[in-house]
């Protein structure tokens, strides 16, 4: 377990997926190497297995214990920003097919559930969107309307309804969207992790990749340890892809997401996903507990990652929220927070990599992590086993979007922003002030050093320049880890990777005070 998950910790890691998962060593074939171990990777290595496909899946860590082990797990296909903007940005034709694909991803799970038997908790239920806190009923309406004529077009089922079941929103106009799903992730990957090995496929943890290269005649997976994975065809399947430096990242802008869980007494809310239209949005869920208890899970609060460092104080927010909806709520269990990778049109990119025809990534999840994870399966199955699929289109990782140039203007207005402040001074004047689980931006001359304590007051001092693109990192105080505002590069407080772009750690560094002293 890394320092992040020491941190916080979400609901679902006390389930270990495979916790057997070897080292991948030396040199090793396969029809195809999938870089990831999430609900992506795993979904593509079991559909590709399921076909007789021979898959090796490898992970920098633990098996599924990147962010799909931090989310809430709606099972979703409601476009997660809004029908209405879809619509407005890529036309009713896309917004039907986008529609009809997240179907089929919910779809999917439900039938590899039944084909597992996976004691995952999966279940069909109802989803309700409700206006914000201080709302007025007039603009909620209003809204909702949109989002309901939206919905029809695109070929959602939904429904107007009255009221949803918090206090102060029991006559609130709302929408109801039937056949939507959640289940528990982790257990789910776990049956599908074990099915893929029974398959033949080969699944290994603590695997960093260092490179991802494409010939005609195939492609090699090159990992820091000197081991290689020789196959016809790669997956890039992580949060964030390892493969590409600029082109997929300049049209994606990570954000960081709180999540919550609580005890609260069975049938005191009924089950169901719910979702407000604040901006950004709250959402929550239940999830099945024992005894007479449930779990109550409540998320929010996002901001870009690497632009603030106050994630108690946004916990502190999203538990007075819910527990004024919600007064019979009882105690927090746990807590924790995610990185969700946005892109300009509310679609992931999933498909052929542009350049490498052998080459296949998964990225830009924008809120929908589980049901794009799922669709992905499909999706790269298709490509890669008959070379088409009728989505694809609509996940082109190459697609280019005109109306949505002014949100890839401000979304790359960070990494500008963020070149700039290398001539703003440090954060910390000196290390000494410095307290467990501290950390931040010491000056030394031109440099900027990234300086934190870990914990167990461990000093480590490294380069503040995240080795993706040279953008320089912040510390998140909340998940003990060094944050890249740019792409979504996380450190560990050593820093090591722990989710990519970036491939190799921070740079050792030393502070101006040891180097003084070491030469007084």
């Amino acid at each position: 377990m890394n320092a992040r998950d020491e941190a916080t910790r979400s609901l679902w890691m006390r389930v270990e997926v495979l916790p057997d998962a070897p080292v991948a060593q030396g040199a090793l074939t396969a029809d195809t190497v999938i870089v990831g171990s999430g609900i992506a990777g795993l979904s593509a290595a079991y559909e590709l297995a399921s076909a007789g496909g021979k898959v090796i899946v490898v992970d920098r860590g633990s098996i599924a214990g990147g962010m799909t082990s931090r989310t809430t797990a709606h099972l979703a296909p409601i476009c997660d920003d809004a029908i209405s903007s879809l619509i407005d940005l890529r036309g009713e034709d896309m917004a039907r097919q986008f529609q009809k694909s997240q179907e089929a991803a919910v779809d999917r799970v439900e039938a590899i559930v039944g084909e597992l038997g996976a004691n995952c908790g999966f279940r069909r239920l109802d989803g309700f969107l409700f206006p914000a806190v201080g709302m007025k009923r007039g603009e909620a309406k209003e809204q909702l309307d949109k989002e309901y004529a939206a919905a029809q077009k695109a070929g959602a089922a939904v429904e107007h309804a009255k009221g949803v079941p918090f206090v102060g929103f029991k006559t609130a106009p709302a929408l109801r969207y039937p056949r939507q799903g959640t289940f528990h992730p982790l257990k789910y990957l776990q049956a599908v992790a074990r099915a893929v090995v029974d398959k033949g496929g080969r699944l290994f943890a603590d695997s960093p990749v260092v490179s991802v290269e494409a010939s005609p005649q195939g492609v090699e997976v090159h990992l820091q340890n000197g081991g290689r994975v020789s196959a016809a065809h790669a997956v890039v399947a992580t949060n964030s892809p390892i493969n590409k430096r600029v082109e997929l990242h300049s049209k994606m802008a990570p954000y960081r997401t709180y999540a919550m869980a609580f005890a609260i007494g069975r049938d005191v809310l009924p089950d169901a996903l719910y979702w407000d239209m604040a901006d950004p949005y709250h959402y929550v869920r239940l999830h099945p507990g024992s005894g007479n208890d449930d779990w109550l899970i409540a998320g929010g609060e996002d901001h870009k990652s690497g632009e603030a460092d106050d994630g108690a104080e946004r916990f502190g927010k999203l538990e007075a929220w819910i527990r004024k909806l919600v007064p019979e709520l009882g105690k927090e269990a746990y807590r924790w927070s995610g990185q969700v990778m946005t892109t300009l049109d509310h679609c992931g990119y999933i498909g052929r990599d542009s350049h490498d025809e052998r080459v296949f990534v998964v990225t830009g999840d924008s809120g929908q992590g589980i049901t794009h994870g799922a669709l992905a399966g499909l999706l790269i199955k298709e490509l890669i086993l008959s070379g088409s699929s009728p989505w694809e289109s609509v996940y082109d990782p190459s697609r280019k979007s005109a109306k949505a140039l002014g949100t890839y203007v401000s979304e790359n207005v960070t990494a500008i922003k963020n070149f700039a402040e290398y001539l703003l001074p440090g954060e910390l004047d000196s290390l000494d002030a410095l307290k467990p689980g501290e950390g931040g931006i010491l000056r030394d001359g031109l440099k900027r050093l990234a300086a934190c304590r870990d914990r167990d007051g461990a000093l480590h001092v490294r380069s503040g320049v995240c080795t993706h693109l040279g953008c320089h990192v912040n510390w998140n105080s909340t998940e003990q880890c060094w944050d890249c505002p740019c792409h979504g590069s996380q450190f560990a407080p050593d820093g090591a990777v722990l989710n990519g772009p970036a491939l190799s750690p921070l740079e050792e560094a030393e502070a101006p005070s040891e180097r003084k002293r070491r030469h007084a």
